[in-house]
């Protein structure tokens, strides 16, 4: 299992410190479109939550 989850989304409470690091307990990814994906752009992370910026 990984030990560190990169994330980009600074926009995210899970995004630690702006190190594109995500400090969620756990995440969850699901399909985009509800079909097998075959490339990252066919998923969506239900973990995002907005911080307050």
């Amino acid at each position: 299992m990984a030990q560190d989850v990169l994330c980009e989304v600074s926009s995210c409470v899970h995004n630690i410190n702006g190190e594109n690091k995500c400090g969620a307990t756990q995440i969850y990814v699901v399909n985009h479109k509800e079909k097998s994906a075959s490339s990252s752009g066919e998923t969506d992370c239900k973990t995002f939550e907005p911080a307050d910026l």
